[in-house]
């Protein structure tokens, strides 16, 4: 009887095929429009439906995955539409079934069933206003790394990388770390041709997570910066970091995107943010972006490219332009790092110690209002080098005793180094010892009894401080 009614059925589909084919074609009549498919209709949610959702929902509250696995499949075959929990209390009945089972073939069909399970899911809940179709492909993309690791990380990270490009900031933390960890395991199969591709995603992802670190609402911030400080090490270790790797995937774009105030701006960051601050990509980027609109990171980078160049005024003048963009944008640690950076070329370039001493005391008050005693300790090492760099006194017998009394103010300097911030402690120790042996000796300080009175000593000119007498 079956064979029957599939002859019947297969005649009456090929009955009026035929006849189509013998009608002559009309010259004059436009091609007949081919009838767009009529929308599939959402199934029925039925009662039984809604009894096997409670059924498996309180099955998986009580961790009892195997009970839940039969009403939670009835539902998710008949009425697919009927609840939202059947994806998320399907996850965890899928991945339980998984650990459990030995048979390679039933390990597969539960694989596909949980990539098809988030397919599912955006055809009936891809709209959803807290969970829409970018969240559920981020859940997609972990569920291609669970169930099949590496033999799919193409496709987890296809997935991410288009959840993340949706949700941006509001990615889930696993999210933005999985799409570095997938992207970084598709660069090592093919370093050549995905580096570029391995370096968006680290950018996509970095970018998401320092942003929710610096987000004072978000009580995952913490967790943030941590996964951050990962997927940073992660890029570091690469190899696609590589300065010279860079210069290849982006003098073009540099060239070919002069005005181009954003795409520079992200080739000017990136730089940055890998230390590759040497290049010429990265001063031509930030040399374009400088003319179109001043930023923070054009500007340092403009400095860094009169820096290399030897023309240290140059580099002094685009420092500050740097601060006060950089203040504006509250990134203060920059602030602090550009103030540093001017100190140094006046002080080690330009002998312009009066400036230097400026730019490092500003320095050490930035990172002091920032709670920070890291970096303090090389700004007070600059102020002793200042101070003892400095001929104060003409070179007759007594200015050569007087002169050397800036020692003791270098010296003093370089003791506060080391005793605000630890990670100076070996350099600052080194020059003290080495300046201490230019104290005036006692025999000098005799010969001099009207200028060495009392226990401490004012170290005069631009210097004008304090000191104690040793």
């Amino acid at each position: 009887m079956k064979l029957k009614t599939l002859l019947v059925l297969a005649l009456v589909v090929a009955v009026p095929a035929l006849a189509c084919a013998k009608k002559p074609k009309k010259v004059e009549e436009a091609p007949a429009q081919q009838a767009a498919p009529a929308p599939e209709e959402d199934p029925v949610i039925t009662e039984e439906c809604v009894m096997n959702v409670s059924l498996f929902h309180e099955a998986v509250k009580n961790k009892m995955y195997a009970d839940a696995y039969e009403p939670w499949l009835e539902v998710y075959t008949t009425c697919p539409n009927a609840n939202k929990s059947i994806y998320s209390d399907g996850t965890k009945i899928i991945e339980a079934l998984f650990q459990a089972a030995s048979d390679p073939a039933e390990k597969e069909r539960l694989a596909k069933l949980a990539i098809e399970m988030q397919d599912k899911r955006i055809r009936f809940f891809g709209n959803d206003p807290k969970y829409p179709k970018a969240y559920i492909l981020g859940e997609k993309g972990l569920a291609y790394l669970d169930f099949y690791g590496d033999a799919k990380v193409a496709e987890a990270r296809e997935c991410l990388r288009q959840s993340v490009e949706g949700m941006g900031a509001a990615s889930k933390i696993m999210v933005l770390v999985k799409l570095v960890d997938a992207s970084y395991a598709v660069y090592k199969q093919d370093p050549n041709g995905k580096a570029e591709q391995f370096i968006a995603d680290y950018e996509l992802a970095s970018n998401a997570l320092a942003e929710q670190a610096a987000n004072t609402n978000n009580k995952n911030a913490e967790i943030a910066g941590k996964q951050k400080d990962y997927v940073d090490n992660i890029f570091a270790i690469s190899g696609a970091a590589d300065c010279s790797k860079l210069d290849e995937i982006y003098a073009a774009a540099v060239k070919e995107n002069l005005t181009n105030l954003d795409m520079l701006t992200k080739i000017a960051k990136l730089y940055k943010r890998v230390r590759c601050t040497e290049s010429e990509v990265y001063f031509a980027a930030c040399e374009a972006a400088h003319k179109l609109q001043p930023t923070q990171e054009s500007a340092a980078g403009c400095a860094s490219m009169a820096a290399k160049k030897g023309d240290y005024e140059a580099a002094i003048a685009y420092y500050d332009q740097a601060i006060k963009l950089a203040m504006v944008e509250d990134e203060l640690e920059d602030v602090a790092d550009y103030q540093y950076n001017a100190a140094f070329y006046c002080y080690n370039n330009l002998k312009r110690y009066a400036d230097a001493r400026k730019y490092a005391q500003a320095s050490i008050a930035t990172l002091s209002g920032l709670g920070l005693n890291k970096g303090q300790g090389r700004c007070y090492i600059i102020i002793g080098m200042c101070y003892a760099s400095t001929q104060l006194y003409p070179q007759d017998a007594k200015g050569r005793i007087l002169n050397k009394t800036v020692y003791w103010a270098a010296v003093d300097k370089f003791a506060k180094a080391k005793q605000v911030d630890p990670s100076v402690e070996a350099q600052a120790s080194e020059f003290i010892s080495t300046y201490s042996r230019y104290f005036p000796t006692k025999e000098e300080r005799f010969d001099l009894p009207n200028e060495f009175s009392g226990s401490t000593y004012y170290v005069g000119g631009w210097i004008g401080e304090t000191t104690a007498i040793r």
